[in-house]
């Protein structure tokens, strides 16, 4: 048997004889700890074979998300008309601004108010009205010193049309229900490749004592081993912020997203609102527009009054019977998301829930999504999400590169994990942590069961086929 020297960890690499059991000693010797269970051909085929697969849609889930972080500036650059309005000298009333807005939009109900944060910002309020896209509103931008209606887009939540087109293409690649799978399968595996290939990269170079190599790439070495050397490196730096958006990108999901939120309740973790009921002998105010905008002005008082600063969202009560809300909905740091339960025509606050006093894990989820879209800490976690994208687009690059030169078609070369045989107690607990996974992670769990299968059947019929062969060179 002929031996090579494999340049990225300097010492002789050799292949074993199939039905020889030189593959496990050899697995053993390289990482004693984890590999008691004969698990590293398992783990190695997993991270590669799945990666091969699921890369696809990470890779479109970086590029996407990379293009997203810049919509703050898209928005300033195609939107300034609708966003900015000459400062004048004294800001109507909301009443005032609230008929102008119902002007533009004749046939719709207002959902929501937004008065500007600085002095050069519009008013904008949101309705409810035909012809919108589901879960969408139409806005219209009121200035708020003439009354004038700079623009009526139709926006989802605060996004704005090209925002909301990124948002979108990131999630489900405007596919639906269907193209949501996609961003669930890209975000249920970031994870787990993240964690395996920090493992396998971590200890290979541990048991070598070579730290200094683990953390920053070789640029002594040539051809697949300087690539692995990069995708290593550059992933075991990038695999925080990888588990990070994994984590956060599942509370979007199609599947795992409810099960989220439901232990996020069993949990008592769930973000806290106000209650919203008025007293019985308080009248509703009518949904005339005028009637709004003046009830508009009272709640916002209030508020204010009451040591709620900007920025606010008013919303409207939804149904008869029901308070008014006043939300601070500032998600940089520091967050503002104090929450006040307001009578329109009394102004009395009825209820409040005060941001330090939501659960620790409730302040967290907000913190992680705001990170997630890049608003926690403006221009800076803008630039930190570019890097992180830029990075997964790097890393599944050269996972591909690495997986060309080492394919099993081309000569003398071998399946990642080569022809080591992971042992039958690896391959059961690995069973049942994909039949638990799947319990909260039915995309994860479904797709690891059936990579269990397929690498178990491509196994044995290797062995069928290569048993009494002599291994190529």
């Amino acid at each position: 048997m002929s031996e090579t020297l494999d340049p990225a960890v300097d010492v002789p690499c050799s292949q074993p004889e199939p039905g020889t059991d030189q593959g496990s000693t050899v697995a053993r010797a390289a990482g004693a700890g984890w590999w008691w269970l004969n698990l590293r051909p398992l783990v190695m085929r997993l991270h590669f074979y799945v990666g091969m697969f699921v890369g696809p849609f990470i890779l479109v889930a970086a590029i996407t998300g990379l293009l997203y972080t810049i919509t703050p500036q898209l928005d300033e650059l195609l939107y300034s008309d609708a966003l900015h309005a000459p400062v004048g000298t004294q800001r109507l009333d909301l009443r005032e601004q609230v008929v102008a807005a119902a002007a533009a939009v004749p046939d719709g109900t207002v959902t929501q108010i937004r008065p500007p944060v600085a002095d050069d910002g519009t008013t904008r309020v949101t309705f409810e009205a035909p012809g919108v896209a589901e879960d969408f509103g139409r806005t219209a931008f009121v200035d708020p010193y003439t009354g004038q209606v700079k623009a009526v887009l139709d926006t989802y939540g605060e996004w704005l049309p090209v925002r909301a087109w990124i948002d979108a293409l990131h999630r489900n690649l405007h596919l639906g229900d269907v193209g949501r799978i996609y961003s669930e399968l890209a975000a249920s595996w970031l994870w787990v490749l993240a964690l395996s290939g920090m493992a396998m990269w971590v200890v290979r170079r541990r048991k070598r004592n070579r730290m200094r190599r683990t953390l920053l790439p070789e640029g002594s070495t040539r051809g697949r081993a300087r690539i692995r050397s990069w995708h290593g490196s550059v992933g075991l730096w990038a695999a925080i912020g990888m588990v990070g958006l994994s984590v956060t990108g599942l509370t979007w999901s199609q599947f795992a997203g409810p099960n989220v939120g439901d232990l996020r309740t069993a949990l008592d973790w769930t973000t806290p609102s106000v209650g919203q009921e008025l007293p019985s002998t308080t009248a509703i105010a009518t949904v005339d527009a005028a009637a709004v905008g003046a009830a508009a002005d009272t709640v916002l008082a209030a508020a204010r009054a009451a040591g709620m600063t900007d920025p606010v969202a008013i919303s409207p009560a939804s149904e008869p019977g029901a308070a008014w809300e006043v939300a601070q909905v500032k998600r940089s740091w520091p967050l503002k998301q104090d929450a006040m339960a307001i009578d329109p025509t009394t102004g009395a606050v009825l209820d409040t829930v005060r941001w330090q006093d939501w659960p620790l894990m409730a302040q967290a989820a907000e913190v992680g999504i705001s990170a997630h879209m890049g608003i926690l800490f403006g221009i800076g976690n803008q630039l930190l999400l570019v890097v992180l994208a830029l990075g997964i687009i790097c890393v599944v690059s050269w996972g591909y590169r690495m997986w060309w030169l080492r394919r099993p078609t081309a000569a003398g070369r071998t399946a990642p994990g080569g022809t080591q045989r992971p042992g039958a107690e690896a391959i059961v607990i690995v069973g049942l942590v994909a039949v638990l996974l799947g319990l909260f992670f039915p995309v994860l769990g479904a797709s690891l069961v059936l990579f269990l299968i397929a690498d178990c059947l491509v196994q044995q019929l290797r062995r069928r086929t290569t048993v009494d062969e002599p291994v190529a060179r």
